[in-house]
């Protein structure tokens, strides 16, 4: 898949796969990778990045038998977010199959 078509909605993926359920990195990586592949120094920079923007907050959770992980969770201001980068692609989606449907050409 064209890497450029990958980043353009890597954000999109990444909120919304916390949206689901609170995950650290590598689990998360994981999940992502079922369908998409993703280089951790990709992923952990945005992270980051959607940490300090308020859109995820992290903690440090507990795991059975290994050593404490940080997990990341959604914040209020980065589900409203979510929602935005939602609408957007849909619009871009409908844009592009529109586009394809008529060969680019409305007037046709």
């Amino acid at each position: 898949m064209n890497i450029q078509f990958k980043k353009g909605v890597l954000e999109l993926v990444v909120l919304n796969e916390i949206s689901k359920s609170d995950q650290y990195g590598y689990e998360l990586s994981q999940n992502i990778q079922h369908e998409l592949s993703i280089a951790d120094g990709t992923l952990y920079p945005m992270l980051r990045r959607l940490v300090q923007d308020g859109y995820l907050e992290t903690y440090m959770g507990k795991t059975s038998g290994g050593p404490a992980r940080k997990y990341y969770a959604i914040t209020d201001s980065g589900q409203n977010h979510l929602n935005y980068l939602i609408n957007e692609w849909e619009e871009l989606k409908a844009s592009v199959e529109r586009l394809i449907n008529t060969g680019g050409n409305e007037n046709a």
